[in-house]
């Protein structure tokens, strides 16, 4: 799954440990989210959408992998 979490929070000047602050997670879970190493809890995506003011679908691009 991408996401442009990166994208919106820089667009914002929003540092990596406000975010954090924010959705009360680590800073290491945002870089972790920015980064495609972890797919966040729905609650997670919620509360990043809702932070946002966005979609949840707005923020996080899932892409089905095609069959072959």
């Amino acid at each position: 799954m991408n996401n442009r979490l990166e994208e919106l929070r820089k667009e914002r000047c929003i540092h990596q440990e406000e975010l954090a602050d924010a959705l009360e997670v680590s800073r290491q879970t945002v870089s972790s989210l920015e980064n495609g190493r972890y797919n966040p809890s729905i609650l997670l995506a919620f509360r990043i959408a809702r932070y946002f003011n966005m979609r949840i679908e707005d923020i996080f691009i899932y892409e089905e992998e095609s069959a072959t």
